[in-house]
């Protein structure tokens, strides 16, 4: 392909002449992958500025150097965003796979990870062929591959586009996340649908105010045809006000939404409801407990319906769903008279809904297990240790994920929240010992919620990374608790 096939879509100036003749063998915006006859892109970041290699590029007899200002480079394509022009041209590499298939793109704080997957769920289940790319993992049909990053960077996401659209799927459903959105990953994609979840205290570390955040996050609406707002949420509200009438709107708590649920019916198990709107009323069961499953299936099923699933299709499928690794995933117990639960509650908002949630149907006592992660947002601290003990009856404070941060300051950094609740609360620095010390002081009834880690397999400790499956770990301390009964029964 040659290079006027790469620049294809962007905006950008040069003084190299007959570009149509120029072949280029590949795209990167590592330094470390420059290749004679590539285009290096000079990306700024926070520790490293791709400008200051532009001149090595050349050396390297790259076939073209994009750059945000004039080098004075006899091969410099200047363009205003170079993160931008990057998710461009890696379109263009693997033939823009995403003009071929509709995508759905869902953001926000919480939810993104469930929507995603129940519409997954939901299509593959009437027959469609679907791709999926989110938190948890990536998926191409029924191939399953790791995922680093909620949304990968542009390489790597049009590489992974390119591998579905070969595998036949018609529909790719993406997490955006702000990150992704803020450094233009997505830029050049079109989705058929978008859809914004809620806006809560979160990664404030690296967008530093919930107006940046926010703003982040609502780049992704110029990219769709339809989008599907939550108008219980103080933000998703705000975005429908700006979009004029033009937003699908969806409510628990409101009847002036254009989708709303009426008669719900909570259980541990699942909920109920009715779906009503637009000419529909429908039945809904799904798999999954808590009050916000319930907006998070409406605009799910919603989803599919924009496009062109009939509504009773559609929630025939939800019901088939078992729910989503992770998220207020039961983990089973045996004939143990106690519930487990693993949530991937990280952030104040998620771990005081999904307690809330939960105790709708706790025959006693609410336990909550917690910790936060370190290196990340500690302003947020005090406030996950206020929601843990808000809607609990027990606190547990250990660790998540402290990477290279102390483990004791960080559990500092949450007290003050816990102590201005009057639940009770236990303080164990090491997360096994901690579940160990939860399941061993469990009584009739209680409710144990697992709260942070979710789906990951996985702990950041200061020097490594150990394997730490929180299901996999409650079943050998429960499995190993039951020997231990049997063999002091046997004696």
């Amino acid at each position: 392909m040659n290079l006027s096939q790469y620049l294809q879509g962007l905006s950008y100036t040069t003084s190299m002449t007959q570009i149509d003749h120029i072949e280029v063998q590949d795209v990167t915006a590592d330094s470390r992958q420059i290749k004679k006859g590539g285009i290096f892109v000079c990306i700024k970041g926070g520790k490293f500025d791709g400008h200051s290699v532009a001149q090595q590029a050349v050396e390297q007899q790259a076939a073209a150097v994009v750059v945000e200002h004039d080098m004075g480079l006899e091969n410099q394509v200047v363009v205003e965003n170079t993160r931008s022009a990057y998710a461009i041209l890696c379109g263009n590499h693997f033939g823009n796979p995403a003009q071929s298939m509709k995508l759905v793109g869902v953001t926000g704080t919480n939810g993104k990870t469930t929507i995603t997957c129940l519409i997954k769920s939901i299509l593959t289940s009437l027959g469609k062929k679907v791709g999926l790319m989110g938190t948890i993992q990536n998926e191409i049909l029924d191939l399953v591959l790791p995922a680093k990053y909620t949304t990968p960077d542009p390489y790597q996401l049009h590489a992974m586009l390119a591998r579905m659209l070969e595998a036949g799927c018609e529909y790719v459903v993406m997490e955006t996340s702000s990150h992704a959105l803020d450094q233009h990953r997505i830029d050049g994609c079109h989705f058929a649908v978008g859809i914004f979840t809620n806006l809560t205290h979160d990664h404030l570390d690296y967008h530093n105010t919930m107006e940046e955040y926010f703003k982040a996050k609502v780049k992704l609406v110029d990219m769709c045809d339809q989008f599907i707002t939550n108008i219980d949420d103080e933000y998703g509200q705000i975005l429908t006000d700006r979009l004029g009438g033009k937003a699908i709107t969806c409510s628990v708590e409101r009847d002036d939404a254009a989708y709303t649920a009426k008669d719900i019916r909570f259980s541990q198990e699942g909920n109920q409801f009715i779906l009503v709107g637009n000419s529909i009323i429908e039945r809904v069961k799904i798999a999954m407990p808590g009050k916000f499953s319930i907006m998070n299936s409406m605009q799910a099923i919603v989803a599919t319906m924009t496009l062109g699933i009939k509504s009773n299709d559609a929630v025939g499928a939800i019901a088939r769903c078992c729910g989503v690794t992770g998220r207020a995933e039961v983990i089973p117990t045996g004939d143990r008279n106690f519930t487990i639960i693993r949530d991937y509650a990280h952030a104040p908002d998620s771990l005081e809904k999904i307690t809330l949630a939960l105790g709708e149907f706790a025959k006693g006592r609410i336990v909550i297990l917690f910790g936060c992660a370190g290196n990340r947002d500690r302003t947020k601290r005090a406030e996950m240790g206020e929601a843990a003990a808000k809607h609990s009856d027990f606190v547990i404070l250990t660790s998540d994920n402290p990477r290279d941060e102390d483990q004791l300051q960080i559990i500092n950094d949450c007290k003050p929240g816990l102590d201005k609740g009057k639940v009770p609360y236990k303080i164990i620095p090491d997360r096994y010992t901690a579940i160990l010390w939860a399941i061993d002081n469990l009584e009739d009834g209680d409710l144990l919620i697992l709260a942070g880690k979710g789906h990951e397999d996985y702990q950041v400790l200061h020097d490594e990374t150990i394997y730490f499956d929180e299901k996999v770990l409650v079943e050998e301390i429960l499995r190993q608790d039951e020997e231990l009964k049997n063999s002091f029964a046997k004696k």
